[in-house]
């Protein structure tokens, strides 16, 4: 008898995203789900895609997102992420989350990076879940709480000081209040201005909702140079006084006198590890990215400035430049063009690769989508790692790469039936062309759609094909963390 359903991708290199080897079949698509792999010949479909050997994967989630606010603003927004193969984000990170806090002003810095302050609307992260409910982006989205933004809700302006116990109190009420209604997890950006004076004490009060909610602990650590060490050993001492699986965002050694220092990291977290659930996520290049009011300038680190609100015409330009040509020093370029935001020059490539390649490793993009001239790992870190790093670098196998954007990421963050490729899963999928995918995205022109990714579904509808573009298709849902 022919089974009948709505795709069939035929003669596909099958990678399930478990970390397991190959195999050749077909992909069979009924509604939002995976309903057979293997040799479907006897079945029958709307549409068929003649895959001709090239890789089916589950759709990309990328680990480390601020796309709090592209994701409510339409599938074309989210091009820079389906044309990668990426069918789910995780927003809220750093400890900037959209909700549950509003401003009538503009944020400081780094909040005003990542939305824009007519975004700040949403006072509980219910009402930012149903908006994303009834007007559906292109992809699916698991969102975090940022302590950040708890922050500023409960202190205002007032935040280079330890919040008082009824502060933190309220802001841990506010994160149980969010976990009840969807939100994965708490994240924190200890590295920034207005959480840099919180105490890890301040912080496990705040985190203390995670425990009944069997929430995630995700942060940007308090310093990722010279005092990492000091910080892993901070990360772990607040995840584990309230019980919450830990995530590392963006896994560096930062600054030159720092670098190779991840073969003193990666030992210390895999110790961990070994008694406690804590992982990484980690981006394919040696540069960073935030405000320029988070680092003072060094004439060893190259910075290029990604956005400026006083001289919007500034971005993508050498700050070095910048400054020699008004006359000033790095510093006080730095201060005439903020708020605004850099690309800092500030990691070693092999520290980068030992950490990509490390077992414990997921990928995540950390990409600005507000930024005029972005960092190029908004638009091609998937097809970085799948490129470079893979094919021409040989750091891993194809099997262990994707493995690394589908299925361990799922496991880590609790996102149940995706990332695998098996029957009864959800249709996230992408169909790529392993010997030509690569990015296109550059420092120079950041804005550049990759090569061989040729398609991207999204609970089992068409998101983007190399050929059109993004679709106008809202396929994606709000995704909940399944503990």
């Amino acid at each position: 008898m022919t089974l009948r359903c709505d795709l069939i991708l035929r003669d596909a290199t099958i990678i399930d995203g478990s970390g397991g080897p190959r195999r050749r079949g077909d992909v069979a698509v009924k509604g939002d789900r995976i309903a057979g792999l293997g040799d479907l010949g006897a079945w029958s479909a709307e549409r068929e895609v003649m895959a001709e050997g090239r890789v089916v994967a589950p759709g990309f989630i990328d680990a480390h997102t601020h796309d709090d606010q592209a994701v409510l603003c339409g599938p074309a927004c989210m091009l820079c992420k389906t044309s990668q193969g990426v069918t789910t984000v995780v927003v809220g990170n750093c400890g900037i989350s959209l909700s549950p806090v509003t401003m009538s002003e503009r944020p400081p810095a780094p909040l005003d990076g990542v939305c824009a302050p007519e975004w700040w609307i949403f006072d509980s992260f219910g009402a930012y879940a149903e908006r994303l409910r009834t007007e559906p982006s292109s992809v699916n989205t698991l969102a975090l709480i940022g302590h950040m933004s708890l922050r500023v809700g409960a202190m205002g302006r007032d935040t280079g000081r330890p919040a008082t116990d009824k502060e933190a109190e309220r802001m841990r009420r506010q994160l149980a209040q969010a976990l009840s209604e969807g939100a994965a997890g708490f994240s924190t950006g200890l590295f920034y201005p207005p959480s840099k004076a919180a105490p890890t004490e301040e912080v496990i009060a705040v985190a203390e909702a995670l425990r009944d909610h069997k929430g995630l602990y995700v942060t940007h650590m308090r310093d990722e140079a010279d005092h990492v060490l000091d910080s892993i050993e901070e990360t772990l001492r607040i995840g584990k006084a309230v019980g919450a699986p830990v995530i590392i965002s963006h896994h560096k050694c930062a600054q030159p006198e720092n670098h190779g220092r991840s073969v003193e990291t990666l030992p210390l977290i895999a110790r961990h590890a070994a008694n406690y659930p804590v992982a990484f996520d980690v981006y394919p290049y040696t540069a960073s990215s935030t405000s320029l009011a988070a680092r003072k300038p060094r004439p060893d680190v190259p910075v290029t400035v990604t956005s400026s609100v006083p001289h919007p015409e500034m971005a993508g330009r050498a700050l070095s430049d910048i400054a020699e040509e008004w006359g000033v020093t790095l510093e006080t370029a730095a201060q005439r063009l903020t708020p605004g935001g850099g690309v800092f020059h500030n990691m070693a490539e092999a520290d980068m690769r030992r950490i990509l390649a490390h077992p414990l490793s997921m990928v995540g993009s950390d990409g600005g989508p507000l930024a005029k001239h972005p960092h190029p790992r908004l638009w091609g870190t998937f097809p970085r790692v799948l490129g470079q790093y893979c094919r021409e670098l040989g750091l891993f196998d194809l099997e262990t790469a994707v493995h690394k954007m589908t299925g361990r990421t799922a496991a880590i963050f609790g996102i149940p039936d995706r990332g695998v490729l098996r029957e009864g899963a959800f249709a996230d999928l992408v169909l790529f062309d392993a010997a030509t995918v690569r990015d296109r995205a550059t420092f120079t022109e950041p804005r550049q759609v990759a090569d061989g990714i040729l398609e991207t579904w999204v609970n089992g509808q068409s998101v983007y094909t190399h050929a059109a573009g993004a679709s106008e298709t809202p396929a994606g849902r709000l995704l909940h963390r399944a503990a």
